[in-house]
This record gives structure tokens, C-alpha cells and sequence, in this order.
């Protein structure tokens, strides 16, 4: 086998190997996915739990398929700020409020079913129609340029720990041999964090001070019990405000399930389904936040990691979902996390955020989309401009409820009506050429011109007959 060819089954690695991928897998997430509960007041080993739990749903639901991981979603984070910001509103605390935000997060995730059952009763073809790759390759790119600016912002914390980070991950990964090149993140977070006790960047107090053992789910902070339904204004503001979020995150998950696809040259908007798929985040983002944890999506920053390593056996995965699960009954372990320093978290980010871009890169060139058709640019431009450029989303209100759309949703919407209304389309989706998904990639090069040459064969064929 060749140093570079992907590994499917990574029983062949041995025992020792699978167990230190897994945990490379799980360090990869845990920067962004515990991120998200210290903004938003969230608990960290209910995020840890969730994320765990969440990813093995996620893989029972897609046949154990698909090597994907679901971490805590950026996208809500205005949803929790409107429903429960910081300070508190209306006399009650931001601890208060939260289990409010967590149920207009439940009922987003519900939306995810309605769009999975369109695809179920109309087939994936008709819908897939609406998310070519002149769509859904800009929108990949830009969920990984639009992450960049929180990269540079951890790296300037401290530029020599998150430069040490960047350049060990860089040396193993192109000049590493053996085990050493499929593991370089783990390498790049232990060599920044050693960088980082001797500058002083490291304070170990939370950890002295955590406990060894304790429960992640706290009653209060749950739906069920931290929700009074008889409040009804507050209730009906939370899901109004927070369940339209679900329009990015859903454009968000088809474009991941692409970049993933274009990793692994595996076809699994066809095989397991986008039906399933869809199923299976939505199912675990509600599941979360039903228990006071954040939303789920699957993860670009694993995506990375995948590339990066070559290893595509889902079980890695899994294992890595089991060791956050295991590990968010364990305080003191969530306290040692949460002292990685944001330089070394920002160090690591800045390859695999680029890494996110560049599959989008590679969605458009496998694809070959033909930019020579000036509807097509339109649309790209459109999608890349507003996605980066409109910093502050969109904000409207309905009634006396403000609600605001992420650049990346708006983003998502313009480039679908576009490519929608615009004339001249040059896409036709077929479900068994992965090529032409404008998801999922295939491995080939010439794949495109072996199937156009198939047809061709296939139109002669009655004629010499």
C-alpha cells in the first residue's frame, strides 16, 4: 500500500494506533465545541456529553457510514445572546433564561426532519437540484474563511505558542513517517502546550480546584426543568427568534457532508442518504438541547483532520465520540481542556479552517464547474461576498421579536434563489455518478469523461444493433 493511499479500515493500524487517532479526533473538536458553552454560559461536561452521545446517534442513524463528528454549532451563538445574553433580561439571570434558548434550539433541530422528509418523498435528486456545486463549493469555502478571523485572533494571544502549533503539525505532516505522520495534531497541541508552560500561558488553578468525578446533566438547566411553559410570551419569542437559525445550519450540513465526500471519495449524499444524514444531526441537536447542551453540527475541524491523516474508518470516530462521552463525567479532565491555551487552539485552527476552504476549492474543481458561464460567477460572487463582507447578519423583526440571520445563512438563501431563478443552468444531478453530485467527489480525475463516454457508447449501441 502506498505511504499515501486512505485507509478505510483502520483495524489494520493495530490497537494502540486506532486509540491515539480517536484522541487526535477529540482534541481536533474540543477547541471550538467547549468554546461555545464558556460563551454561552453553557455547561462544559454537558457539551462534552452531548457531543459524545450525539455522534454515535448520528452514526446509528447513517448505517455507521460516514466519518463525521458533531460538535457544538457556532451558528446559534446570536440565538443564546437574544434569548439569554450574558447580563440577563426581563429579572431573571442568563442562568435562567438559558433552558429557554435550549428549546427554541430543540425545535430548530425538528426542522432539519421537515427538509429530510422532502428528500425522502420527492427523492434526493429533485431537491439536490437547488444545491449544485456552484452552491454548495462557495459555501463550503466560506464556512472556512469565515472561521479564519477566529483563528488569527487565538493566534494573537501569543504568535510564537500558535506558530510552534502550525509548524509541528506542517513538519509531521508532510515529512513525518509512519505513525507519526497520521498524528500531527496531537503532536502540534502537546508541543505548543509544553511552549506555553514555560512562557507562563498556562494557569493550572481550575484544575487543582475541579473534582474527579461528577454528573454532566444538572436538572435546572434543562428543558424539563428549567422551562416554565406557562410563560408563554418568553417560550414562543425563544423558537420564533432561535428556529430560522436552522436555514444556515442545514445549508451548513450539506455542505459538510460535501467536504467530507470530497475527502473520502465516498458518495454519501446516495449512500447512506442527505435523508438520513440530515436525520441524524437534527435528532441530536435536539436531543442536546433538550438537556441543556448546545446544538450539534458536523464538524469541519475532524473534516480537516481526515485530510490530513488519510484515515476514514468511521469507528475512529465513534471511539473518539466515546472517549468525549466517557470524559465529561470527569470535572478535572474538562478543567485540564479548558487551560489549553488560545494561542495553541488558534495555531491548530489555522491549518485545519484552511483545510475546510480548500475542500470547497476542490468541490469546484472535481466538479468542474464552468466559470466561463457568467451565471455561475454571479452566484459564487454572491455567496462568497455576503457570506465574508456581511459581518453583522441580517436582523428583522416579527413583531416584537427581533430575529438575526448569520452572514453564512443569508449567504446560503441568496446563492439557492439565484441558482434557482437564474437561466442557463449547466447542472443535472445523477444520484450514482458522485461526480456530478456537487457533493460528493469522486476519486478519479476521469471520472466525468468515463461516464460521458458511457453515454455515449450507450446511444450508439441500438444503432449498430
Amino acid at each position: 500500500m502506498s505511504e499515501n493511499a486512505p485507509i478505510r479500515d483502520a483495524k489494520q493500524l493495530g490497537t494502540p494506533k486506532v486509540i491515539i487517532l480517536g484522541l487526535q479526533h477529540m482534541f481536533a473538536m474540543f477547541g471550538a465545541t467547549v468554546l461555545v458553552p464558556i460563551i454561552t454560559g453553557l455547561s462544559v461536561s454537558t457539551t462534552l456529553l452531548c457531543a459524545g452521545l450525539g455522534t454515535l446517534l448520528f452514526h446509528f442513524i447513517t448505517k455507521r457510514k460516514v466519518p463525521a463528528f458533531l460538535g457544538s454549532s457556532f451558528a446559534f451563538l446570536g440565538g443564546y445572546a437574544a434569548i439569554a445574553p450574558a447580563e440577563g433580561a426581563g429579572g431573571m439571570t442568563q442562568a435562567e433564561l438559558l433552558p429557554y434558548a435550549c428549546l427554541g434550539v430543540a425545535c430548530a433541530g425538528l426542522l432539519y426532519f421537515v427538509l429530510a422528509g422532502c428528500i425522502k418523498a420527492v427523492g434526493v435528486t429533485k431537491v439536490m437540484k437547488y444545491f449544485p456545486p456552484v452552491v454548495t463549493g462557495p459555501i463550503i469555502i466560506a464556512i472556512g474563511l469565515g472561521l479564519a478571523g477566529s483563528a488569527i485572533n487565538n493566534c494573537q494571544t501569543d504568535w510564537l505558542v500558535a506558530l510552534v502549533a502550525l509548524a509541528v503539525v506542517i513538519i509531521f505532516n508532510i515529512w513525518g513517517k509512519g505513525m507519526m505522520k497520521i498524528i500531527p495534531i496531537i503532536l502540534g497541541v502537546l508541543a505548543s502546550y509544553i511552549v506555553a508552560i514555560f512562557r507562563h500561558d498556562v494557569d493550572f488553578a481550575p484544575i487543582k480546584d475541579a473534582a474527579w468525578i461528577g454528573f454532566p446533566i444538572h436538572k435546572a438547566a434543562t428543558v424539563f426543568g428549567g422551562v416554565d411553559f406557562s410563560n408563554k410570551s418568553l417560550v414562543i419569542s425563544a423558537i420564533i427568534a432561535i428556529v430560522p437559525i436552522a436555514l444556515a445550519t442545514m445549508m451548513e450540513h450539506i455542505g459538510d457532508i460535501s467536504a467530507i465526500s470530497a475527502t473520502t471519495g465516498e458518495n454519501y449524499i446516495k449512500d447512506p442518504g442527505l435523508h438520513r444524514t440530515l436525520m441524524g444531526d437534527g435528532l441530536a441537536t435536539t436531543l442536546a438541547a433538550l438537556f441543556g447542551g448546545p446544538a450539534n453540527t458536523t464538524y469541519g475541524e475532524n473534516t480537516g483532520v481526515l485530510v490530513l491523516t488519510k484515515v476514514y474508518d468511521p469507528m475512529v470516530i465513534r471511539l473518539a465520540a466515546c472517549f468525549a462521552a466517557f470524559l465529561s463525567f470527569c470535572p478535572k479532565f474538562a478543567a485540564v481542556i479548558e487551560t489549553i491555551p488560545a494561542a495553541t487552539i488558534g495555531g491548530i485552527s489555522f491549518v485545519l479552517y484552511g483545510m475546510i476552504s480548500a475542500a470547497g476549492v476542490r468541490n469546484i474543481v472535481d466538479s468542474r464547474v464552468d466559470f466561463t458561464n457568467n451565471r455561475n460567477l454571479i452566484v459564487a460572487a454572491v455567496i462568497l461576498v455576503t457570506s465574508l463582507g456581511l459581518t453583522g447578519g441580517a436582523t428583522f423583526a416579527i413583531g416584537s421579536v427581533t430575529i438575526t440571520l448569520s452572514a453564512l445563512a443569508v449567504a446560503s438563501l441568496a446563492g439557492i434563489i439565484l441558482n434557482a431563478i437564474l437561466p442557463g443552468k449547466d447542472f443535472d444531478f445523477e444520484e450514482d455518478s458522485p461526480i456530478d453530485t456537487g457533493a460528493s467527489l469522486s476519486s478519479s480525475a476521469n471520472a466525468k469523461d468515463v461516464k460521458k463516454t458511457k453515454k455515449a457508447e450507450a446511444k450508439e449501441a441500438p444503432a449498430e444493433n
